[in-house]
């Protein structure tokens, strides 16, 4: 069991890289690029909403996970702007070849498994591969069209892919998301893309949940994470580690759950575990933050969605416990990772760990906890000794 978690973190922990990564899409408010953890958070997202969209044979739980991964490689491979020359086979290869490194840290069963979605995903021949490289085809095109100030040549790079790029493959497998990108360049619509443009105001309102600071440094200490690429991270340790539940979980509720579950901080903020906080107020936001937020969907998507977020909060099935576990211990891995970070900045004791962490992670994923506290014990006796 040591052997397989000490894989499995090594894996999450190496993903964490995937943040510094920059895209050269900006998030919608135009302050500062897109990096690829917080867009594959939000093409997650994309899935899970855009789902009524989806033809019948497509698995949305599977396409979640792709998007997940798809852009892992690039840790290793860097971003490719679609508009610029490249010699696409060098990328190709060496796309294999970090998708080789990247998906070889984790135990075998599961390296394998997930590096035969990522390849599904690349080849493009499934239905759920199709609809998951539809998804991160008209995400950047509606993210740049519906941005604050978006520069004219990131306009002309969506023209120009809409006339002859990538995304002319959207007018037949996605037909209302090419014609209401269109309609944004100043074509009159063609279509009744009410199913889609009914759900997109959501979809460009939770992209700020990239610009929602939490106190946790990423892994290299070089800034705080933000609440999109945390989300994406735990989603993603949520998965790699479902089989360290010490109940039966339905691992696809409780990736959604993730996936959703610090949505109201774009209205309420983060709240910081070891700060001193006002449990009622916050609460209160929160519950008002919610209703604003999934009121955006149609109403009973927004329902749902709302449904599963107050179960998430509620911590009492299966599902939300482990997900509250594994929402508290990825925090500790990047402390470890980065030297401290917020256990210095708030000056945190190894007893405060166990109580406000610890014990929560004992109630959804004791065995992972008891090899976490395992490997931050010697980071607390070294403060202690040096203090």
């Amino acid at each position: 069991m040591s052997a397989r978690l000490t894989d499995q973190f090594a894996f999450l922990l190496e993903a964490d890289k995937l943040r510094g990564v920059d895209r050269t899409t900006p998030v919608l408010d135009c302050s500062r690029p897109e990096n690829s953890a917080e867009h594959s958070w939000h093409l997650a997202l994309y899935a899970l909403v855009l789902a009524p969209l989806a033809g019948p044979d497509v698995s949305i739980d599977r396409v979640i996970r792709m998007l997940l991964l798809h852009d892992l490689v690039e840790i290793d491979a860097g971003d490719h702007p679609i508009n610029e020359d490249h010699d696409w086979d060098a990328v190709a290869r060496a796309e294999r070849a970090a998708a080789e490194r990247l998906f070889g840290l984790l135990p075998a069963d599961q390296g394998t498994a997930m590096k035969a979605l990522w390849l599904e995903f690349e080849a493009d021949e499934t239905p759920d591969a199709q609809f998951a490289k539809r998804l991160d085809t008209c995400q950047p095109i509606f993210q740049t069209m519906y941005g604050a100030t978006p520069l004219a040549e990131h306009i002309e790079v969506v023209r120009g892919n809409l006339q002859g790029g990538r995304a002319t493959v959207l007018e037949r497998a996605f037909p209302e998301a090419h014609d209401h990108a269109w309609a944004l360049l100043g074509r009159p619509s063609r279509l009744d893309c009410s199913a889609l443009t009914s759900r997109l105001p959501f979809l460009n309102e939770a992209d700020k949940l990239k610009l929602v600071e939490r106190a946790t440094l990423i892994g290299d200490g070089s800034r705080r994470e933000n609440t999109g690429e945390h989300s994406w991270h735990v989603m993603l340790y949520a998965w790699v580690l479902e089989e360290h539940a010490p109940f039966d979980i339905d691992i696809s509720r409780v990736i959604q759950m993730m996936l959703l579950h610090d949505i109201v901080e774009i209205d309420a903020g983060d709240v910081p575990i070891h700060g001193t906080v006002d449990s009622a107020a916050i609460e209160a936001k929160e519950n008002a933050a919610a209703d604003r937020l999934f009121g955006l969907l149609p109403v009973d998507q927004g329902r749902a969605f709302e449904t599963l977020w107050r179960e998430f909060e509620a911590s009492k099935t299966p599902e939300a416990l482990f997900a509250k576990a594994i929402d508290r211990v990825q925090p500790v891995l990047l402390n470890e990772l980065a030297g401290g970070g917020s256990w210095i900045e708030y000056d945190v004791s190894l007893a405060q760990i166990d109580s406000r962490v610890g014990a929560k992670v004992l109630r959804g994923a004791p065995a992972v906890w008891h090899y976490v506290r395992g490997r931050i014990e010697p980071w607390f006796e070294a403060r202690s000794i040096s203090g």
